[in-house]
C-alpha cells in the first residue's frame, strides 16, 4: 500500500516561468530615464531612435516595470554610500544649524531620538467617562448620583427644582 502512495506524481512542483527578454533599445531608454540623462520619455525615445508612442506602451508592460524597478533600486543603492558619507561630512559643517540637523539625523537612524511629547486627544462624541469643560463660564455642576430621572435634584432629603 505504501508503494501506491509513493507512485503518485508530485503536481505541486513549480513550473518555471519563462521570463520575457527586454529589448536593448528599451533597456537603453530605461537607463536614460533612471540616470536622469533624459527627463522625458519623448526625449529618451528620440535619442534611441524609437517612436514615443511605442516606448510609452512598452514601459507599461509588466516585465519592463520589473526591469525599471530593479534599475531604480540599483541607482539608489549606488547613491547610498555617497549620501551616508555626505551626511557624515555635514556633522562637522561650519554652520551650527546644519551640523545640528545632520547630527540629529544620524542619531535618529541609529535609533537614538527624543520621545514624542504627550498628545492631546479631543473627542466630540463622548459616551462615558469624565468630561473636562474648558469654557470660560462654567455651568452649574450637578452630581449625577443626586439627580432623579425627571430632573428633580435631591439635596439632603430636600427636593428642589
Amino acid at each position: 500500500m505504501s508503494s501506491a502512495i509513493a507512485a503518485i506524481p508530485d503536481d505541486t512542483v513549480a513550473i518555471p516561468v519563462k521570463t520575457k527578454r527586454i529589448p536593448k533599445r528599451i533597456a537603453e531608454v530605461v537607463h536614460l530615464l533612471v540616470s536622469g540623462e533624459c527627463k522625458t520619455i519623448k526625449a529618451a525615445a528620440e535619442r534611441t531612435g524609437m517612436h514615443p508612442n511605442y516606448v510609452s506602451g512598452a514601459l507599461k508592460k509588466p516585465e519592463i516595470q520589473v526591469f525599471i524597478e530593479r534599475s531604480a533600486r540599483q541607482t539608489i543603492t549606488n547613491g547610498l554610500l555617497r549620501a551616508s558619507a555626505r551626511v557624515n561630512e555635514l556633522v562637522d559643517a561650519s554652520s551650527e544649524h546644519v551640523s545640528f540637523e545632520a547630527s540629529k539625523h544620524v542619531l535618529a537612524i541609529a535609533g537614538i531620538k527624543p520621545t514624542a511629547d504627550a498628545q492631546v486627544s479631543v473627542n466630540i462624541d463622548i459616551k462615558a467617562g469624565y468630561v473636562i469643560d474648558l469654557t470660560d463660564k462654567p455651568d452649574r455642576v450637578t452630581d449625577a448620583r443626586l439627580t432623579r430621572g425627571n430632573g428633580v435634584i435631591i439635596d439632603n432629603d430636600e427636593i428642589s427644582t
